[in-house]
């Protein structure tokens, strides 16, 4: 269905209603980049605190990993079924419990329980706003609510680098999470009373048709009994991998983990659609792979190999966040001028040429700062079209199951990064491994989503599937000139 233009400037086209929609869930993608960089910035106070050894500290970060591939199937699965707003408060909920309880925490065991919360909440958070904000905007503009949306996380993390600064010195780690508090009360508070987004109404609320997206994994007692105890096996085995407890069997667990994830995907996404699943998983996998080193790794070579100061370090992050900002900005314009796909694809290709550039500046923080503002624009910034991209892959019906589970699966991605790159680095320098990395995962993606690989093998075994879902809502009209909050 094709949608007529509007004669309103675009910004006219989102009421009120909407935008006020829009920045309750743009605060917990604030949260998720705070909490990403949070974690990276206390980790040496925590480890001095706690007595952690590396492997400890570094468990903490990769910790969220855990559960994040559950609590987006799950916190995702009750956004199908009961609504994407109730979604949204539970996923803030856990969040807020997983941040208060890193302030308390008394060692590394209760601080590392917190983290697995945050994993849950932050991940159902990914899927929950996501599609709301989405299936509330006007189906003409959704890349620019995507990528407006995603922008949170940059401005999430270049806050928790300045709070730090303000904070830390003088009143300690733990108020960094006391803190972080705030905004998710200013998000409950914004959330309490907004209307349901439109598209699930009219899909789903209205025709009394209540999907149950694990449906699938329970249809008999045996197959329940199975799955049951592969969502434990799969919460072991990740744990195993990202703790000192799983020292040297790491290559076999993964391997189990990944296959038990891999038989998820292939039962959620039954006999039509169980590649779309797959090679959806293995896109966002890469799409992690290329993003990630530089968001984990770059302060550590900014110190190490270029030795950097604290300052200079924090600099160069202002660059990279406001570049990653930019960057989601710009492409919710180019998304929706010249398609999702396309402007994907063009933006990480025309990235290509900044990968090398940025790790052959040593002295001159200002270049270097411009070359990451380039670079994270048009690398991390338009992974703001993800949400969009995957969205559009699936029916409203099984949305957001479907984009939380493909979604944080493929995360653990940014879990991988880190690892790969400094175990490149044993035969390189550290700049020379992020720059490798970054440009052959970015070349993985352009491929992948340059030539519509996760739609081509779908239609394989679904012939009738229809190539964007979030093309048009189903009331999708030219929007109402009124402060109305219904669909336009």
């Amino acid at each position: 269905m094709q949608t007529k233009p509007s004669p309103l400037p675009w910004y006219r086209e989102v009421t009120g209603t909407r935008w006020k929609s829009f920045f309750a869930a743009w605060i917990g993608y604030v949260l998720d980049g705070f909490d990403f960089v949070l974690i990276t910035l206390v980790l040496t106070e925590i480890s001095d605190e706690f007595g952690l050894s590396t492997v400890q500290a570094a468990s903490l970060v990769s910790g969220a990993f855990i559960t994040r591939w559950l609590g987006g199937a799950v916190l995702g699965a009750l956004g199908d079924r009961y609504g994407r707003r109730l979604s949204m408060v539970l996923s803030i909920l856990l969040y807020s419990l997983g941040t208060f309880a890193c302030g308390l925490a008394w060692n590394y065991q209760s601080l590392f329980a917190a983290r697995l919360a945050i994993g849950m909440g932050m991940a159902g958070e990914y899927s929950a706003s996501a599609t709301y904000v989405m299936e509330s905007w006007p189906a003409r503009l959704r890349n620019r609510a995507s990528g407006f949306l995603i922008s949170g996380y940059s401005a999430g993390s270049v806050l928790a680098a300045q709070v730090y600064t303000w904070v830390v010195p003088s009143l300690g780690w733990r108020w960094m999470f006391y803190l972080g508090l705030v905004p998710i009360a200013v998000a409950l508070w914004m959330r309490r009373a907004l209307p349901e987004a439109e598209e699930w109404t009219e899909s789903v609320a209205e025709r009394e048709a209540r999907p149950n997206p694990f449906g699938p994994l329970f249809r008999t007692r045996p197959l329940a009994t199975l799955n049951t105890v592969l969502v434990v096996v799969t919460t072991l085995a990740l744990f195993l991998v990202f703790t000192p407890a799983g020292e040297g069997m790491v290559p076999v667990l993964s391997v189990v983990a990944g296959l038990a994830l891999l038989a998820f995907a292939v039962q959620l996404g039954g006999r039509r659609s169980w590649l779309l699943y797959v090679s959806m998983i293995v896109t966002l996998f890469f799409a992690f792979l290329y993003s990630w080193p530089i968001q984990s790794l770059l302060p550590t070579y900014l110190k190490t190999d270029l030795g950097y100061s604290a300052g200079q370090v924090t600099d160069a992050l202002y660059f990279a966040g406001f570049g990653t900002m930019a960057g989601c900005w710009a492409a919710g314009f180019l998304g929706d001028r010249i398609g999702t796909r396309k402007a994907y694809a063009l933006t990480l290709l025309a990235s290509l040429a900044f990968v090398y550039p940025v790790f052959a500046v040593r002295d001159d923080l200002l270049l270097l700062g411009c070359l990451l503002f380039l670079l994270q624009a048009t690398s991390f910034g338009i992974s703001g079209l993800l949400p969009r991209y995957i969205g559009g892959h699936f029916p409203t019906a099984s949305r957001s199951a479907a984009l939380g589970f493909t979604y944080n699966v493929g995360a653990l991605g940014g879990a991988v990064a880190p690892v790969l790159g400094a175990h490149l680095a044993s035969g390189m320098d550290l700049g020379q491994a992020l720059a490798v990395l970054t440009f052959a995962g970015t070349a993985i993606v352009v491929v992948l989503v340059g030539f519509d690989v996760p739609a081509r093998l779908n239609r394989l075994t679904d012939p009738g599937a229809a190539a964007d879902h979030l093309a048009a809502a189903p009331a999708d009209v030219p929007a109402p000139v009124q402060g109305s909050g219904r669909a336009g």
